[in-house]
């Protein structure tokens, strides 16, 4: 295990991730991870557990994690979208409840008005989420001319716009579509829809009980880290830093007390 000031943190995996189901025990067992390794970002990486090495070039493992990336959410094995520091995230489905619960956007469909009216999201935003409430999911082209950003500036908002919605978890990416002759583009539906029941699991979780046991999972994987390492990862406030700590250390310690008993 790397140390918690670390510029990245990859878990020792005892055999390389080939298959997609090796993926996904990898990220049940991280709870989330990112895509690739990414500086100044503690946290472990599927592509390090492919290929065990931190500077990614485009190789099978890359070709690999490009279909993953596409299929795991269409097919609800696990949460994708571009969350931590805007980078491409894995959570899975066993914490994305307590995520949603954290962010407090455990939403239905039509909330988008009443998010845009409370502040938590811009008008582009408000677009997006509308179009993706009234067609079901849509690929990336589609969806920008859904919401009339098809120029040069639209593209700029619809991209500002989508990196706010997956950092909330409101958006993921769900499947991939050909729409043009290059790239394949991603195609993307509200989290709500796509994740029905961790949603509705979600609106049972308090914010205070989900900061807790998503600081008590990074703490079981890092025992060491500080607080200011949490704080930053998770972007909360000291105080709420601190308490989370200290409820997922003492849950962690009745734990083994009950072991040992």
């Amino acid at each position: 295990m790397n140390r918690s000031g670390d510029q990245s943190i990859e878990i020792r995996w005892p055999k390389r991730v080939k298959t997609p189901g090796d993926a996904i025990r990898f990220i049940e067992a991280a709870g989330f991870c990112l895509l690739f390794p990414v500086k100044n970002v503690p946290l472990p990486s599927l592509y390090f557990a492919m290929a065990r090495q931190k500077l990614a070039t485009w190789d099978s493992h890359v070709a690999k994690l490009w279909n993953w990336k596409a299929d795991f959410p269409r097919q609800r094995r696990a949460f994708y979208a571009k969350y931590f520091k805007g980078r491409g995230t894995f959570i899975s489905l066993k914490l994305l409840p307590y995520f949603l619960a954290m962010r407090e956007t455990a939403t239905s469909s039509e909330e988008h008005e009443s998010f845009y009216a409370a502040g938590r999201i811009t008008h582009d935003g408000c677009t997006i989420w509308k179009v993706l409430a009234d067609h079901g999911p849509l690929p990336t082209l589609g969806l920008r001319h859904a919401c009339k950003m098809d120029s040069k500036s639209g593209n700029v908002r619809f991209k500002k716009a989508m990196n706010e919605l997956q950092c909330l978890l409101i958006v993921t990416h769900f499947g991939a579509e050909q729409e043009t002759a290059a790239w394949v583009s991603g195609r993307f539906e509200l989290t709500a829809r796509a994740f029905r029941k961790q949603a509705r699991q979600a609106r049972t979780i308090a914010p205070e009980s989900a900061r807790a046991e998503l600081a008590r999972k990074y703490l079981a994987w890092h025992p060491d880290a500080q607080p200011m390492v949490l704080a930053r990862l998770f972007g909360w406030p000291k105080s709420q830093t601190v308490a989370a700590m200290a409820s997922a250390k003492s849950h962690s310690s009745r734990g083994e007390a009950r072991q040992n008993s």
